[in-house]
């Protein structure tokens, strides 16, 4: 993951810049977070592969106790920067977090970047942090144009940076199956269209599972 960690160190400013308000244009997005506000209710909820903090702090603005956690340790300081809560650095394959302590997981577009196993790895992960009952929201790119489920695309330049990312187009049943696996069972599941005026043109699924 260190081609990952690098390249997203290198855009975190733009990044912020291009991304840190996407939420006021996507409503369907609002609403799922809303929803998992509200299961989630009462606990700590962190938010993984946290990016510039907006959707952790979105949850926040909801009353919702939040912590950040990404891979990059630049997205980390922009987050912490411009969101009010405790972020650091972390791998979600081995997160650095008690057993059983969240009431819930937030991941979106983060688990595209990595393939089966270490997807594996990371829903065995955040099965262990959820206390019994806790939910995870997952969402990641399904297709577009260009790549149907279970294509891969590569970039090696973003916003004039070399940078070294793959982003994975995932199907939502082999991803329901493998959240299962861990111990995730399927709650709800959003498909969507994307938003054409203030997002990447591809089709989305958004999986809330919970740990019972």
């Amino acid at each position: 993951m260190i081609g990952t960690r690098r390249s997203y160190d290198l855009v975190a400013e733009r990044y912020a810049d291009e991304l840190g308000d996407e939420l006021r244009g996507k409503p369907l997005d609002r609403g799922i977070l809303a929803v998992f506000a509200e299961l989630t209710n009462g606990g700590v909820v962190a938010d993984i592969g946290c990016g510039p903090g907006h959707v952790a702090a979105y949850l926040a603005g909801r009353g919702v106790r939040t912590i950040g956690m990404d891979l990059s340790p630049a997205m980390c300081a922009v987050a912490r920067r411009t969101a009010s809560m405790a972020v650091g650095a972390a791998d979600m394959t081995a997160l650095p977090v008690r057993a059983e302590s969240l009431a819930g997981v937030v991941c979106l577009y983060a688990v595209i970047h990595l393939d089966g196993r270490q997807r594996a790895a990371a829903y065995a992960e955040f099965a262990r942090v959820l206390r019994p009952g806790g939910y995870a929201l997952i969402a990641f790119h399904t297709s577009d144009a260009d790549f149907p489920a279970g294509g891969a695309k590569t970039l090696t330049d973003w916003w004039g940076h070399q940078v070294d990312l793959t982003f994975r187009y995932l199907d939502p049943g082999a991803e329901s199956e493998a959240l299962a696996t861990a111990g995730l069972f399927p709650a709800a599941r959003l498909d969507r269209a994307p938003h054409p005026d203030s997002e990447h043109p591809s089709r989305r699924s958004y999986l809330l599972v919970q740990r019972v």
